[in-house]
């Protein structure tokens, strides 16, 4: 058994689902302390954790927001598969087929992509389960189907992600209201199932707390 203060999942490195931990533990034990250090320097991470306009290219950012909010999908002979999907299912949908027809140009500003599910920390937003599980979905049915039916479906979403890419063009970015969007992301990620890694700590100290009062009261 483990005692102490929960603060959200431990990991197991025992469990046989950490296999592959283990080994990178290893491999790393075995690497030469001085190969080890030359690599260091490559690994280059913010001083803050939260997610701010100077991480992120605005520009792409607003122009995928602005046509993944306004498309009508109905429009286009080429997203007609994606018929049905809400704003904020196409919002992850577009950033998700950047990372698989993107170019090595388009990943820059790494950070843009936490705006397609949130984080688990909570930055830049919670992570909006029901919006997640309508994007794995959709991926699952392209990698489960064959022939042109999969053809059809992998062509929307390289659509998509062209049609916000040449939105670029002409869209005009303003840092000025950066904090505005992810306000407004975090109102709607919180609609469509918003969680954290930190919610079952917070469940857990209310629990705690309920029952003292309770004690109290004898």
């Amino acid at each position: 058994s483990i005692y102490g203060e929960n603060v959200g999942q431990i990991l197991n490195l025992v469990a046989a689902e950490a296999a592959p931990s283990r080994q990178g533990v290893l491999d790393i034990l075995q690497e030469k302390p001085a190969h080890i250090l030359s690599e260091l320097p490559y690994l280059k991470m913010p001083a803050h954790h939260d997610v701010r306009s100077k991480d992120i290219n605005i520009k792409r950012l607003g122009a995928m927001l602005y046509h993944a909010h306004n498309i009508e999908t109905k429009d286009f002979d080429e997203l007609l598969l994606l018929k049905g999907m809400g704003p904020r299912t196409l919002q992850s949908l577009a950033l998700v087929s950047e990372v698989i027809f993107g170019t090595a140009t388009r990943f820059s500003d790494p950070a843009r992509f936490s705006f397609a599910h949130g984080g688990k920390d909570g930055h830049p937003f919670p992570v909006p389960l029901n919006t997640y599980d309508q994007t794995i979905d959709f991926l699952d049915r392209i990698v489960s189907k064959s022939g042109l039916d999969r053809s059809e479906k992998i062509s929307a979403a390289r659509k998509l992600h062209e049609m916000s890419r040449r939105g670029e063009q002409d869209f005009i970015g303003d840092e000025g209201k950066f904090a505005e969007v992810v306000e407004l992301q975090r109102k709607e990620a919180m609609r469509h199932g918003g969680r954290t890694v930190f919610d079952d700590v917070k469940r857990a100290d209310r629990d705690r707390s309920a029952q003292n009062n309770q004690l109290e009261l004898f």
